[in-house]
């Protein structure tokens, strides 16, 4: 953790978790829309400058919920305009299924910063990259939804990261994580950025734990947990 080889960006952080010191550098923030509806945030973009205003100025990524061209673009201007360090969040797809590739040239040529959401496999790769290639779009893979859908999202996550490093300019973003493993095994895979959960990030500080000391803790944390509660057999 000295010598990090890998982008972390905490996600989904409420207003009053941008201070806590997690014990490792956070190196961005990502939101979307479910994050914003579980904070019970009631103006979308009032809240998204409340975030922006936290962020120190470290990327943040911030999400559009159109679901067509025009509208996603104004969308996506709007929150651009919030500051120098936005990225905006483009699903990979509409609704219907159909590619966002035409709001992806549009953003491009107007030299928005994007990052691209949602994406499951290397064929969506393939079909967005000609658009992306010479820039630094962030391309958030979901690896852990991948893996809850019984996938090797590692393999996946291999192909992916060999085939944009190789091809594009672009940065591959470790999304979904399960567990704070998947800091190491998105480092060992070439994606350039994790993004991480609260909890997750707090415990990439066990990194290294001597497990016999880990294994006597545990032992001792259900011995006071059934004393303090008083059971008996």
């Amino acid at each position: 953790m000295n010598d990090k080889k890998i982008k972390l960006f905490a996600d989904g952080l409420k207003i009053d978790q941008f201070d806590i010191d997690f014990g490792v550098e956070v190196d961005g923030y990502t939101f979307n829309p479910s994050i914003f509806k579980n904070h019970g945030a009631k103006d979308y973009l009032n809240y998204s400058k409340e975030l922006v205003s936290k962020s120190k100025n470290k990327p943040i990524s911030l999400e559009v919920f159109a679901d067509s061209k025009d509208q996603m673009v104004e969308q996506a201007k709007i929150l651009n305009d919030l500051g120098n360090n936005i990225f905006v969040k483009i699903p990979i797809t509409y609704t219907n299924q159909k590619y966002t590739t035409d709001v992806l040239e549009i953003l491009v040529k107007n030299k928005i910063q994007i990052n691209l959401t949602a994406i499951f496999t290397h064929s969506q790769i393939k079909r967005v990259l000609p658009i992306l290639k010479d820039t630094q779009t962030i391309l958030s893979v979901f690896a852990g939804r991948i893996y809850d859908s019984g996938v090797d999202a590692s393999k996946t996550m291999q192909e992916i990261c060999d085939y944009v490093n190789d091809k594009s300019d672009c940065e591959v973003l470790w999304a979904s994580p399960r567990m704070p493993y998947d800091y190491i095994s998105a480092t060992n895979v070439g994606a350039k950025i994790i993004t991480m959960q609260p909890d997750q990030i707090k415990k990439i500080k066990l990194f290294g734990k001597n497990l016999d000391d880990y294994s006597l803790e545990t032992v001792k944390q259900f011995f006071d947990d059934a004393n303090s509660s008083g059971f008996k057999i």
